[in-house]
């Protein structure tokens, strides 16, 4: 395994193995790696002949006051991980390396990334599409792998690769939890013990609203209410939204007569975690 700093070396070594006829996979991480990452870098080596997994902490997707400077970090101990699950390359730049001096331009994709996320975060998703637009760049992947857990993100991506042309395969992948049901997230680390257990609160939530579309209730506001009450288990926390939306295009809904995702994202203590589930009434699963 090797690790590339440069632009430049990640497409001099993309290159020559698409000059040797191997195809490509990606996962783009901020590092701090868990199980969750490592499915990711499974699937990837699964699907292709090289693996390349990048670490960079972006900044272009933080907001001022958030968490860019605290945001953890063990670059040894992900070293270790990628080496284990057999990648090929770390594909590791500073700041500087990806935004230079005089840097200037940033890629917005625009329907998909309001709301949600996109409301209370109104500068993030430029910067991941924006950062990824440059890791694709420099990685030329054939395959790039995302979890599902970031699923506004994952429609973001595939929006992006689409209308943009790239040349290029977006797979989603199901969220990796916790026993009792939390989401894998670097940010968990934040959580102290008393937080870690009310936050697994979230995922119960979640759960009693597919179960409840899955009985035919289909009013959108009605399935929110349901998670808003299992929420209160969470307690003390600051709830940012709870929403049900089309999982095909995060357009809002009147109805669920569709697949829909159920997004939430909370506060527990200065922690902010999201989550998301995907439903559809029974007859959509037998169609």
């Amino acid at each position: 395994m090797i690790i590339v700093r440069t632009v430049r070396e990640m497409q001099m070594r993309a290159d020559d193995w698409r000059r040797e006829g191997k195809t490509i996979a990606f996962v783009p991480t901020m590092g701090f790696l868990h199980d969750g990452h490592i499915s990711l870098m499974t699937e990837g080596r699964a699907r292709a002949d090289a693996l390349v997994v990048s670490i960079f902490v972006n900044p272009t997707q933080f907001a001022p006051g958030e968490d860019l400077d605290k945001y953890p970090r063990d670059f040894e101990g992900d070293e270790l991980k990628c080496r284990t699950a057999g990648a090929d390359a770390i594909y590791y730049p500073s700041a500087g390396e990806m935004y230079p001096e005089g840097y200037q331009t940033y890629v917005n994709v625009q329907e998909v990334s309001r709301g949600l996320c996109g409301a209370s975060r109104p500068t993030h998703f430029r910067g991941v599409a924006t950062i990824c637009t440059k890791l694709f760049n420099a990685i030329k992947p054939h395959v790039a792998i995302f979890g599902q857990k970031d699923y506004q993100q994952l429609l973001v991506i595939q929006h992006l690769v689409k209308d943009l042309d790239m040349d290029l395969q977006v797979i989603g992948m199901p969220t990796v939890r916790e026993k009792d049901g939390l989401a894998m997230s670097s940010r968990n680390k934040y959580l102290n013990e008393g937080e870690r257990k009310r936050a697994a609160a979230i995922y119960r939530s979640l759960k009693a609203a597919r179960a409840a579309v899955e009985k035919g209730e289909l009013n959108p506001r009605a399935i929110e209410g349901v998670i808003r009450g299992g929420l209160k288990e969470a307690e003390p926390c600051e709830i940012d939204y709870i929403e049900v939306r089309d999982a095909d295009d995060l357009s809002p809904i009147e109805q669920i007569r569709r697949p829909a995702v159920a997004a939430v994202a909370v506060k527990i203590g200065a922690t902010r975690l999201i989550d998301n589930i995907l439903m559809a009434p029974l007859a959509s699963h037998d169609r």
